[in-house]
């Protein structure tokens, strides 16, 4: 991948922070917009740069850390920079997921690992032919997209729930209950 200004300094700004041992604080940070970038991840998770797939996983990780969603907008920020992405669906995958006494945990596609409960939502979207797309909240208004091999994972952790007098199909996660679909409508 070849390197602008921009990219030089957003990767500067992800590999400070990482040497630090956390995520930046992008939440503070609000620089002027400084316009897009062309950068792009689609809905299977694979980031791409001038129309070329970034391959390098690390490079993707430290990326991943300086994303900010401000509506239904993505940036890559740093705190003097700020310049737009597209996200085709959610900008993470989730790959995996155990269940533990804790709860259902995911990790992502970058590395990034979240127990679902308060401020970890479930939630499952449907489209016009009633097909799912689950997702799990993984930071600051940062989704991750539930993978078919996961989500049926999940589905097999399911449990039948009254929720407001309406019978659902979801699972529990750290004393939470995360409805996936009304008992009416699955196919036993």
């Amino acid at each position: 991948m070849a390197m602008t200004p921009a990219t030089d300094q957003l990767l500067k700004a992800a590999q400070d922070a990482a040497k630090q041992g956390k995520l930046p604080p992008v939440h503070l940070w609000n620089p002027d917009f400084c316009g897009d970038l062309d950068m792009e991840i689609r809905r299977d998770g694979t980031w791409f740069y001038e129309g070329t797939p970034i391959g390098r996983k690390p490079l993707v990780r430290l990326f991943s850390t300086i994303l900010k969603r401000e509506g239904d907008k993505y940036f890559l920020v740093t705190p003097v920079e700020k310049v737009g992405i597209r996200v085709v669906d959610a900008p993470f995958v989730a790959v995996d997921i155990e269940q533990t006494d804790d709860g259902i945990t995911f990790t992502t596609n970058v590395g990034d690992t979240v127990t679902a409960g308060e401020g970890h939502a479930i939630r499952v979207e449907r489209d016009a032919g009633g097909e799912p797309s689950p997702y799990v909240h993984i930071r600051a208004g940062l989704e991750a997209l539930i993978d078919r091999k996961s989500f049926y994972r999940l589905v097999d952790m399911g449990e039948a729930h009254d929720l407001d007098g309406t019978p659902m199909f979801g699972v529990w996660s750290r004393g939470c209950f995360f409805p996936i679909i009304p008992m009416a409508e699955l196919e036993i």
